[in-house]
């Protein structure tokens, strides 16, 4: 069997060293915040290249945070993509606010500066001839706050266009950087790419710890103090002072500690997926898939690598030989979100986002972590172009 990651041969290259640090924990007596984590939290901004790291009980929450922290809530409209997990136009919606979706990129998967502002102008005259928007009785006098983008498969969104046209309509942006931890555009580091980013820490992910976890990072001072409130229940100046509304979502210190190890490795990781990367697009067939290529000055982490079958047809068959060859897949994501039953208030049209709906139907990942061997990507690639070789 070739799984579509393999935590287990991570775990062996770090094995005495995650077991002596969680040791160091439990004899700390010291299990909920503390020095593990404020320690990480400093570390975790260092390698991003923000001021302020401040962690969480996950990628969701992070999210959900952010949103608070902006007072994001009933009125309020934030523009999402409707492909990508669920969470992201979950969070959303839990606020009170109203979800609208604006497609994305064919080869990018991320979403479209140019929709985001064809979507605002549609807001601005409430016309979904312009741009489709949700059922009017929904958005009835809502005002635009913000956009959630949104690094699909490791790969940041277009922040340049994206911050550009946020600064010129008074909105913020969230980076949704729970699959991109590592990655970079132009070597500023994903979670720093706008002024608050959110990831996960979801063992699965570039950077994972071996339970629930997630941080926000930002440069704003301000902003800093008032999610470490909502970290804890709106929290004033000690634990019975309770300032605003809050959550409880702490970064537990045995999480932090296996973090803070994998950080050690997580350079050298990331060159291996690259290298993996780059092995799967020279050998898999163009006219077959369409592999993911990040443009110019971008770097992705490559959370998955993901491939666009050239039809349904294909894309099942491909899927076919992976589970006659027992090896790993999984398709992200099979429903866009504005054709989910969740978000049927919405009244979107399935067709609404061609874009979103076509990949649903194409797109599937394939094996990637940090230790795929050579032998495997090339089993790999001789399955999904057909046939199993034993050589």
């Amino acid at each position: 069997m070739i799984p579509l990651t393999n935590l287990k041969k991570q775990y062996a290259c770090v094995e005495s060293r995650i077991k002596e640090e969680v040791i160091n924990v439990l004899d700390s007596g010291q299990y909920i915040m503390g020095a593990k984590v404020q320690a990480l939290e400093e570390r975790l901004a260092q390698y991003v290249g923000v001021d302020h790291c401040i962690t969480c009980a996950s990628g969701t929450d992070a999210l959900y945070m952010s949103l608070l922290a902006k007072d994001v809530g009933a009125g309020d409209i934030i523009i999402t993509t409707p492909f990508t997990f669920f969470a992201t136009a979950e969070v959303i919606a839990l606020t009170g606010a109203v979800p609208v979706f604006v497609d994305v990129e064919r080869d990018t998967f991320n979403i479209s500066a140019k929709n985001i502002a064809l979507a605002i102008e549609a807001i601005k005259k409430k016309d979904p001839d312009i741009y489709p928007l949700p059922d009017a009785a929904v958005l009835k006098d809502a005002k635009l706050r913000g956009i959630i983008a949104v690094d699909l498969f490791g790969l940041p969104a277009n922040y340049d266009a994206i911050n550009q046209i946020a600064k010129q309509e008074s909105l913020f942006v969230i980076e949704d950087a729970a699959q991109s931890f590592g990655a970079s555009i132009r070597g500023c580091k994903a979670g720093a790419l706008s002024e608050i980013a959110c990831t996960s820490f979801f063992p699965a992910k570039p950077l994972g710890c071996y339970g629930d976890g997630g941080a926000i990072f930002t440069n704003n001072k301000s902003l800093a103090e008032i999610l470490r409130s909502i970290r804890i229940h709106g929290q004033g100046t000690n634990k019975y002072e309770n300032i605003r509304l809050g959550v409880t979502s702490r970064l537990d210190a045995i999480q932090a500690a296996v973090v803070d190890v994998k950080l050690d490795i997580f350079d050298e990781e990331l060159k291996s997926r690259q290298r993996i990367a780059n092995l799967y697009s020279k050998s898999l067939c163009p006219d077959t898939f369409s592999t993911p290529f990040p443009p110019q000055g971008f770097e992705s982490a490559w959370a998955q690598y993901t491939i666009v079958a050239k039809d349904k047809k294909t894309r099942q068959q491909s899927i076919d030989n992976l589970t006659s060859g027992q090896i790993g897949y999984s398709i992200y994501y099979p429903i866009a979100l504005h054709d989910q039953k969740a978000f049927k208030y919405l009244a979107y049209n399935s067709a609404d986002f061609p874009v979103s709906n076509y990949l649903a139907h194409h797109v599937f990942s394939i094996p990637m972590h940090p230790y795929l061997e050579e032998i495997e990507i090339t089993k790999i690639c001789k399955t999904l172009q057909g046939g199993v070789g034993d050589d």
